[in-house]
């Protein structure tokens, strides 16, 4: 037992055991703060949160490089994080003026893939500092400007040759050789076509953001209106020989050909429609229109009629100039067909994965 302290002791000694307790506490306590503080770092570091989720950061620096020599061009400060990556464009444009914004390509890496304009800043920055490589991408076009120009050349040219200018046929043989029905009709078809596509690229069509370089559009350009040129010469020729099976043949081919103009039509007015109400999630479905009902079967039925018409135009009018500009037209489409299909089938593909991309079981 432990005696009691003698209330007589005086106040001021202190009692040997008491300290040696005291002492003892205090080194346990030491001892428990640091293996604590042991155990806090065994136990790993905190993983910090995302960068940009609570930051405080209100403006971005973007410097661009060369993509080539990845030397810094210049550095786009003050950006605020809501800005899209066409701002960024305007901005570098006020720097370097000979780079207007549409043939400005900018890439997070090197190899990578151009960032889309409407892109926002603080989608892909993890950091106060965004790097981006520049690529000039030469003169660009709006995707109007390029459609108008490439489908009104083939509508005039053919014109041209229709009225038999005298600087291209003989003006005593042109009056002396009688034209034959198919001509006039093949004219109207051929106008059709061509109306029908700036009419459409007016006020159908719904073109992706972006321009395209300006040797597309000349690229483009030569292969219609040459194509148009060497046709439009053969079937307007005073020698011009009309189909071997006469008018049957012109009739069914001319109604073909008036079909899959309309089918073609039909499905881009699907194709808008669908982008207008902007449901996305889901692959066009036929509608009662008949015309649409090719949905059922391929998922690029705009192909499929395009290469209905000139097969059509073709077997109306017998002329070698237009078979080989079907040919080359139905080989172009069928590789835009197959690379729009893989990208349907990453969409959409519960709806797409029996369909074929052109031609049903060809293609």
């Amino acid at each position: 037992m432990h005696q009691r302290q003698s209330p007589s002791a005086p106040e001021h000694r202190s009692d040997p055991a008491a300290d040696g307790g005291a002492l003892s506490m205090s080194h346990n306590d030491s001892r428990s703060l640091f293996n604590f503080s042991q155990l806090v770092l065994s136990a790993g570091q905190i993983k910090p949160s995302p960068a940009l989720k609570h930051s405080k950061i209100t403006y971005f620096e973007v410097e661009i490089l060369d993509v080539q020599s990845k030397k810094q061009i210049c550095i786009v400060d003050k950006v605020p994080p809501a800005s899209t990556l066409l701002d960024v464009k305007h901005k570098f444009h006020k720097v370097c003026p000979q780079w207007y914004p549409s043939r400005v390509g900018l890439q997070l890496e090197r190899n990578g893939p151009f960032l889309k304009d409407s892109i926002t800043i603080q989608s892909f920055a993890v950091s106060s500092i965004i790097t981006l490589y520049f690529t000039d991408l030469g003169q660009q076009v709006g995707w109007t400007t390029f459609f108008l120009t490439e489908y009104t050349g083939p509508l005039l040219i053919y014109l041209l040759f229709y009225v038999r200018l005298s600087t291209i046929y003989d003006q005593v043989e042109s009056r002396k050789n009688f034209r034959h029905p198919v001509v006039h009709l093949a004219c109207f078809c051929h106008c059709l076509h061509y109306i029908r596509h700036l009419l459409e690229t007016l006020f159908v069509h719904k073109f992706s953001e972006g321009h395209t370089p300006l040797k597309n559009m000349i690229k483009g350009c030569v292969f219609y209106w040459g194509f148009t040129s060497w046709i439009a010469y053969y079937i307007n020729h005073p020698r011009y020989t009309p189909p071997s099976f006469g008018y049957r043949q012109v009739s069914y081919a001319a109604l073909a050909f008036l079909m899959c103009e309309a089918g073609n039509h039909f499905i881009n007015v699907a194709l808008a429609h669908q982008t207008d109400s902007g449901n996305k999630t889901c692959f066009p479905s036929p509608t009662y229109n008949p015309f649409t009902w090719l949905f059922l079967l391929v998922s690029c039925p705009n192909y499929t009629y395009e290469a209905g018409s000139w097969i059509s135009f073709t077997v109306m009018t017998q002329t070698l100039p237009v078979g080989i500009f079907a040919f080359l037209m139905v080989i172009q489409m069928s590789l835009w067909a197959k690379k729009k299909h893989k990208l349907y089938l990453k969409r959409f593909y519960p709806e797409v994965r029996r369909k074929a991309a052109m031609i049903p079981i060809i293609f």
